[in-house]
């Protein structure tokens, strides 16, 4: 009896996540199957009567072989996927447009069920083939020298969107280098840390045996600096990489290009990156953007010194700046660039100068939104 109950339950649950009314008339069940654990998947198709066998494909379709739609899972049975269909949605993301850098970047615009336009980008090397995926739909941070910024935010992205993203530029990557991705960033638009629950559980399906089976070795998540968040994350033991956007080594210059810095400066950063490290042994890297006559002096390079020296981190990417509309800022020249890296490496600092891709897409490093 008590089995019967939870059944009925998991049923319920699974059916009924939600109906509402829309213009007085009431909708059919829209529950998301992709909510839905495998668990719950399995009680779904024994009420139904199907056999055993049948949960582990539908499961399969869903999550290792990423189908778009119930029609297109051939495997199961016209009727079984007729009722799928009534019973529930699978908003998948499709491809809204796609851009060719003269670099061999590619961008693309993704829409979502409810027509929201986000973006990601693929980042090809002779080494590896990065996806640069977005969290977010805009971004509320706004961060003053970036595109995403001016947006505003629309809405987080859902784990399952997060999870397209990801399998839609791993199939570019295959058919435009026959490689599968290699590495995947959380740099594209918007702050994984305050979409936090979906982050990781998309993570959790990239990186899982029966989804895209990646290593979370190779994820790299970025965030502007939400302290908290990041102190969560190494109570949650998590397996993937740590980027800090820092951009200035003072709070008061970060501050001026960086308003979460009022919340979240600098000192609070360390010590959230330190229990990070404690807690979980991750790699971490600083991300540092060079900005003409703002934080590109040997001053600025020694104050970067100083929070390196604080901070158990690996490696620190100088990145270069790529100019928006509605920005002031510009890049410095080779020359002090060249000069900033010399000061670097003299004090022993592991420093890395990360060229621009894609710029003539507007696929570079803040230059995400949406622009045709």
């Amino acid at each position: 009896m008590n089995n019967l109950l939870k059944g009925e339950k998991l049923l319920l649950k699974a059916m009924a996540h939600l109906f509402y009314i829309f213009a007085g008339s009431m909708e059919k069940p829209t529950a998301n199957i992709r909510e839905l654990s495998r668990t719950e998947i399995e009680e779904y198709t024994k009420q139904l009567g199907e056999p055993k066998f049948r949960a582990r494909q539908l499961w399969e379709w869903i999550w290792s072989k990423q189908a778009a739609d119930f029609e297109s899972m051939t495997s199961l049975s016209k009727e079984f996927r007729q009722k799928l269909a009534t019973d529930f949605s699978l908003p998948a993301l499709t491809v809204d447009a796609t851009q060719y850098s003269s670099d061999g970047t590619v961008k693309s615009r993704f829409r979502t069920i409810d027509g929201h336009l986000v973006e990601g980008v693929l980042i090809p090397t002779e080494e590896r083939r990065t996806a640069c995926v977005s969290s977010q739909i805009g971004c509320s941070l706004n961060c003053r020298f970036c595109a995403t910024g001016y947006m505003g935010r629309k809405r987080n992205l859902n784990f399952d969107e997060i999870f397209d993203e990801v399998a839609l530029i791993n199939r570019q990557s295959e058919q435009i280098f026959e490689k599968k991705l290699s590495n995947i960033v959380f740099m594209g638009m918007g702050e994984p840390l305050l979409n936090y629950k979906n982050v990781l559980q998309a993570i959790e399906r990239i990186s899982s045996p029966d989804g895209l089976g990646m290593s979370p070795r190779r994820i790299t998540v970025s965030t502007a600096g939400v302290a908290k968040m990041i102190r969560q994350l190494g109570d949650d033991q998590v397996k993937f990489k740590l980027a800090l956007s820092l951009h200035a080594a003072s709070d008061l210059k970060r501050h001026e290009i960086m308003p979460i810095n009022d919340s979240n400066n600098i000192k609070s950063l360390v010590e959230a990156l330190n229990y990070f490290y404690k807690q979980t042994g991750n790699e971490i890297t600083l991300e540092y953007i060079l900005f003409k006559d703002f934080n590109d002096s040997i001053k600025d390079a020694d104050e970067l010194i100083k929070i390196f020296r604080q901070v158990p981190a690996d490696l620190v990417n100088i990145i270069e700046y790529n100019p928006i509309d509605a920005a002031r800022f510009s890049k410095p020249d080779e020359k002090t660039v060249e000069n900033f890296m010399q000061w670097l490496g003299k004090h022993r600092v592991n420093a890395r100068l990360r060229r621009s891709r894609g710029r003539d897409i507007d696929a570079a490093c803040g230059q995400l939104a949406n622009k045709g």
